[in-house]
């Protein structure tokens, strides 16, 4: 069975050729096995990251303009399939890999960097840790976002939980103005978790 015919296939053919590719650039730079926990770590962060914030950017770029433009379109097919078949489906991935994405960031400040004391430090933004603290932070209200005000207004509009077509209106205005507020914060999250990365730790 061709692994590129499935969704788990391919990103387990994914999993194997980066652990190959790993394995093959260790051995002919003469080292350890370069797969160590915090690199591990930090490689989940950095691909729960990818699916987070691709799917945020996804919504805000893409579905939202998308069902507007379906919705305006008298006589057209509408937006309902994408309603029944495509969100429940993004919004699954959404909201867990927005979870895998602070955990494996918390992960790798207490592991990459040391301890629970630089873990302090960049939530506390003392100085060394400015950047990664305010990335941190942002992802952390962009994290709780989701699971108090997108999630939530998501399972009315998508019928998930009961509700008036009144409560639906308001549903859908707090869960777009939250993910628009996530889609504004990604842009400086973004900024400084490369920045952190690239050796400016302010």
């Amino acid at each position: 069975m061709n692994p590129l015919t499935s969704i788990k296939g391919s990103i387990v053919t994914g999993l194997v050729l980066a652990i190959a590719i790993s394995l093959a650039l260790t051995a002919t730079a003469g080292g350890d096995l370069g797969l160590h926990a915090t690199l591990v770590g930090r490689w989940f962060h950095i691909l729960s990251g990818f699916m987070w914030i691709g799917l945020l950017w996804y919504f805000n770029v893409v579905q939202i303009p998308g069902l507007a433009a379906a919705a305006a379109d008298q006589g057209g097919p509408g937006g309902a399939g994408v309603a029944k078949y495509i969100a429940p489906r993004a919004l699954l991935w959404f909201r867990w890999a927005a979870v895998a994405t602070w955990v494996t960031g918390a992960y790798y400040l207490l592991f990459g960097y040391g301890s629970v004391e630089t873990l302090n430090k960049a939530f506390t933004l003392q100085e060394g840790f400015r950047t990664i603290g305010v990335g941190a932070w942002l992802g952390t209200i962009m994290a709780l976002n989701v699971w108090i005000f997108i999630w939530p207004n998501q399972k009315k509009i998508l019928g998930v939980v009961a509700a008036t077509d009144a409560e639906k209106a308001v549903a859908r205005k707090v869960a777009m103005l939250a993910s628009r507020t996530n889609f504004v914060l990604s842009i400086p999250m973004l900024l400084c978790m490369g920045a952190q990365s690239h050796g400016l730790p302010f």
